[in-house]
């Protein structure tokens, strides 16, 4: 497989991230590794990057390219173990984090993974192909009611209900087993007018099953403070996100860093104990260029936010 991947404010994020030549980055989603050969050309011979991906293909990929490259460790984990992994290298502390999270391109692109809905393909959606839950498993296995809650959730598609209505009943019939039969439900469910209108009806449902079968948004949550956790004193981390359910959770945590008294406000004085972590970079989170959308249309819904360890 070609693993070609545009990566998403690209200059950026590294501009914002890498300042010490002679340190230690963590790329947590290497993708195509975009980013990482970005971040090895400010990097010197003493320099280091630490690349994960759970996606095996693109570990393979990375060794085509990076591989020569005795500046680069390449992990073939997801970044839950972020903190776990640097420890066990013995890589602590580090200079600066990037995540650039969501689906790369190639696992959209190459059909047989079932994460596009443009594609007709077995239904599977893992990124880790030795994971439990699959795509199948959760539209053919799952209540009408759960499946509906989790369309909802992760989703946020107002359809939700009817959708998962229209995929119970069509899972009556005989098991849903590709991408196309998904859709085929998603478009009956979903009225004639808001199909001709808005993007493809199957896009929201098709992001929350993926979000569910990678656990995207639970990965998400526990890595952010082992991120901090792994930072120097003036070290950055910078999170790319595609959807508001991801933003949200990285805006909510880099303002828990800023070390906010959460006593009620009644109490003479703080008894919280407040004490700020890390300042925020970006107040406002950074958008692609005009001119970047246009060459790149997913790149169109990305934020990049930054936060510094003080």
């Amino acid at each position: 497989m070609d693993f070609h991947h545009v990566t998403v404010l690209l200059e950026e994020t590294v501009n914002f991230v890498v300042s010490n030549p002679s340190g230690r980055y963590v790329d947590c989603t290497l993708g195509g590794a975009g980013h990482s050969k970005k971040i090895l050309s400010k990097l010197g011979e003493s320099g280091k990057l630490i690349c994960f991906d759970q996606d095996i293909q693109a570990i393979r990929h990375a060794e085509d390219i990076l591989g020569k490259d005795e500046r680069v460790t390449l992990i073939n984990r997801n970044f839950e173990s972020l903190e776990e992994t640097l420890g066990e290298l013995d890589l602590l502390p580090v200079d600066g984090i990037i995540f650039d999270l969501g689906v790369s391109s190639p696992q959209l692109d190459e059909a047989e993974r079932g994460f596009s809905y443009m594609q007709d393909a077995p239904l599977d959606m893992r990124m880790d192909s030795s994971g439990q839950l699959s795509a199948r498993e959760i539209v053919n296995l799952w209540t009408e009611e759960d499946l509906a809650q989790l369309i909802w959730d992760y989703g946020e598609e107002k359809w939700a209900k009817r959708i998962a209505q229209f995929i119970t009943q069509a899972r009556r019939e005989k098991p849903l087993e590709t991408t196309g039969d998904l859709v085929q439900a998603i478009k009956a469910a979903v009225p004639a007018a808001v199909r001709r209108s808005g993007p493809h009806p199957a896009k929201r449902t098709f992001q929350a099953i993926r979000i569910v079968v990678n656990d995207e948004l639970g990965v998400l949550d526990r890595a952010l403070d082992q991120a901090l956790n792994c930072l120097g004193q003036g070290g950055r981390v910078g999170v790319i996100t595609f959807h508001s359910l991801e933003d949200r959770i990285v805006k909510e945590r880099m303002k828990s860093w800023l070390g906010r008294c959460t006593c009620p406000p009644e109490l003479p004085i703080c008894r919280c104990n407040a004490k700020a972590k890390a300042k925020v970079i970006t107040k406002k989170p950074l958008l692609p260029s005009q001119e970047e959308v246009e060459q790149n249309p997913r790149s169109r819904s990305a934020k990049l936010r930054v936060a510094e360890k003080i």
